[in-house]
């Protein structure tokens, strides 16, 4: 088999992995094989990011991508505290790198985005934890750390669909896969709040997590790849 070859085989494993994982959502099983299929998708995206994209910024992406595998295998295995850590450390170098490739220039309806969807991440996040009047009385009372909690992580995960937005890597790929990842991350504070026992939101977060991450890790990979001449 040739490299590129080789190549091909892993990303089609990666998004066979992570669509197919859809099936232990919709039928409940559990147990430490579906732990590690759940974290499989991610994973095989990072080592696929890590051989296949070239120099310094194809190894960081890799890591990025290896962060949020750990982090779905940890919001299993230890809890949501845990799993957000390692994802919020992924969005730190995330941002990092979509920084340093911010684009030259932006048209005014792609700078206001950029601006706007932190503070409007934030306000939804709260709304999806009860009526804003309680939810800032229980900020404000002392009594509020888990809210404290996802403002901080609300922050980070708009930041970082804010920067890679405003990249000039793919805004189709990576941009649009950011706001999916975004928006799987509001429903799951909603299923939290608001929307606990409700199904539907679980049948939405996974492949929009998913979803978001293929089309992140394969923006990054290209816009290196065709930087670096290899395309």
């Amino acid at each position: 088999m040739t490299r590129a070859s080789i190549m091909a085989a892993l990303y089609g494993a990666a998004i066979v992995a992570g669509a197919g994982f859809m099936l232990p959502v919709l039928e409940g099983w559990n147990g430490p094989w579906v732990i590690a299929w759940k974290g499989a998708g991610v994973a095989l995206l990072a080592l696929w990011a890590l051989l296949y994209a070239p120099g310094r910024d194809g190894k960081i992406i890799a890591a990025v991508l290896a962060l949020g595998a750990l982090g779905d295998v940890l919001i299993e295995t230890v809890g949501l505290q845990a799993g957000a850590i390692a994802f919020a450390a992924g969005h730190v170098i995330a941002i990092a790198l979509y920084l340093r490739y911010r684009r030259d220039a932006l048209e005014p309806s792609q700078r206001a985005l950029g601006i706007i969807l932190i503070p409007a991440a934030i306000i939804i996040a709260l709304s999806t934890q009860g009526p804003m009047g309680a939810v800032l009385e229980r900020l404000g009372s002392g009594q509020g750390a888990d809210i404290q909690g996802l403002l901080i992580y609300t922050a980070l995960v708009s930041a970082m669909a804010a920067s890679a937005w405003s990249s000039r890597f793919s805004r189709y790929r990576v941009g649009v896969g950011a706001m999916l990842f975004l928006l799987s991350d509001l429903l799951i504070f909603a299923v939290q709040g608001r929307l606990a026992g409700e199904q539907w939101p679980h049948m939405l977060i996974w492949p929009l997590y998913f979803a978001g991450q293929a089309l992140i890790a394969t923006g990054v990979v290209t816009t290196l790849r065709r930087e670096a001449g290899l395309l």
